[in-house]
């Protein structure tokens, strides 16, 4: 059997492999990027493991410590990319405490789980695509040239079956019949039909889509009136005009449909959601605290309470299933500004026993940041400048100042890590991107002089660097 993309890509990586791609986009936190790497490469190492002990080895849980801007968040979006695996990541302040008005922590599983099914949809769906198109391609050269209409003009055979509703044709009018349509089959592989107008029967709802409110959250299971009785009211098709071009892809669509077994979809994507899930639990922070008082926080306490099973291992209802939750690995992080990992309830900081705190970035980190990695801001800029037909280059001298400017706000306004190198950039070049193409600039160059010159009056004025950088 072919393997599929989401079974061997980052599982197979070595960790030095998976630090290696990190580093591609994130500067430094070699410490947080390793415990990460180890902890991907022992969802592959688990997987080899024989005998009952493999269902006995738990994830290590991760929780990244560190400010805003420094990378936790990148962490996660470049890991769910190497990870091959249903992986989501999700803000813990969305979730509410079960009894108030809100989304329940169940719902994380749940949509886990949809992404895993959309995965290994899409995978069965390239696996399967040569035969959907041939089958396409069989259902256009019907519509083209359907071969009932054809044999009222052939000579026909009545000896055999007075009665029959599609009369035989003759050996000679079947060769023909087969010629001509060999002949249409030619001209819609070289493309010459694209524009013929055919008619194809599409299918759309016949009902309209009705939104079910509940205390439960019946909605977020994707429970729907079509779910509950979709053989009662079945789905309407309706004949449409339309060129052989657009036809193809609808036909391709409901060709591959029918060769996909949403049976072995569900429970391959169960399957992985259980053995590689993987959750990126970000701003755990916001719920840390005692939970005394009035509003939000009234709720904290219970949003960890209900955190807690899912993340030490219950079984989530969801529409495809059961799913378990005993082998999610659970990477959590937050600024802990105010509060602090002791904070959390003690039952939920044992479910994650690796604690790494990130470094705060430096004016060389900058420098790195603005110039190194694959999305680099002057790469950005530059690219999104030379759309416009102009060339525009920054000294070292000008990235060293705009690494300075970041560092000397950072440390007397709130300190926002990296992200200040998107604020200082965008005042920087605010002129020069208003400005071309009207000018007729064909060539930018920015230096260090012109970076004080811009900035200089921002980064004095504490009141202004607050509010403008």
């Amino acid at each position: 059997m072919q393997k599929r993309p989401g079974e061997d890509k980052s599982f197979c990586m070595t960790p030095r492999e998976i630090v290696f791609e990190l580093d591609k986009y994130i500067i430094g936190q070699d410490k947080a990027k390793k415990m990460v790497a180890i902890a991907l490469r022992n969802r592959w190492r688990r997987q080899q493991v024989g005998g009952d002990l493999r269902d006995e080895i738990m994830p290590n849980n991760i929780i990244l410590i560190g400010p805003t801007g420094v990378g936790k968040t990148e962490i996660a979006r470049r890991l769910a990319k190497l990870a091959g695996a249903p992986f989501i990541k999700v803000e813990a302040s969305k979730f509410t405490e079960v009894g108030y008005v809100g989304r329940d922590v169940e719902s994380i599983i749940r949509d886990l789980t949809d992404l895993a099914v959309s995965m290994v949809k899409h995978e069965m769906t390239l696996e399967v695509q040569d035969k959907a198109k041939e089958a396409a391609e069989e259902r256009l050269l019907d519509l083209i040239f359907p071969a009932e209409s054809h044999t009222k003009e052939q000579t026909l055979d009545f000896s055999k079956d007075m009665f029959s509703d599609k009369p035989e044709l003759s050996a000679e009018g079947e060769e023909r019949l087969n010629r001509t349509r060999e002949k249409f089959r030619i001209k819609l592989e070289k493309g010459e039909l694209e524009d013929r107008i055919v008619e194809i029967d599409t299918t759309f709802d016949s009902h309209p889509m009705l939104q079910i409110f509940s205390p439960v959250g019946i909605e977020e299971m994707g429970l729907n009136i079509q779910d509950l009785f979709g053989g009662m009211m079945p789905k309407k098709r309706k004949r449409k005009k339309m060129k052989v071009s657009e036809a193809r892809q609808v036909l391709i669509a409901e060709e591959t449909q029918k060769l996909i077994d949403m049976e072995k979809v569900i429970e391959e994507a169960v399957k992985r959601v259980e053995q590689s899930g993987i959750v990126f639990l970000d701003e755990i922070d916001k719920i840390a605290g005692e939970g005394e008082g009035s509003g939000i926080d009234v709720s904290r306490q219970g949003v960890q309470r209900d955190i807690l099973p899912v993340v030490e291992g219950t079984t989530v209802v969801t529409k495809y299933g059961m799913v378990k939750t005993d082998h999610i690995l659970f990477i959590a992080s937050g600024a802990f500004h105010v509060s602090k990992p002791s904070d959390l309830i003690p039952e939920l900081q044992g479910r994650f026993p690796i604690r790494v705190e990130l470094d705060t970035l430096t004016t060389d980190d900058f420098i790195r940041i603005l110039t190194e990695p694959e999305n680099a801001l002057i790469k950005q800029y530059t690219a999104l400048i030379e759309t416009e037909g102009v060339k525009i280059t920054f000294t070292k001298g000008a990235i060293k100042e705009i690494a300075n400017t970041a560092t000397s706000v950072n440390e007397r306004a709130e300190n926002i890590g990296a992200r200040r190198l998107q604020t200082i950039m965008s005042t920087l070049l605010e002129e020069i991107l208003f400005s071309i193409p009207d000018k007729g600039i064909t060539s930018v160059k920015i230096t260090a002089d012109d970076v004080k010159k811009c900035l200089a009056d921002i980064v004095e004025d504490v009141d202004l660097s607050k509010y403008i950088l």
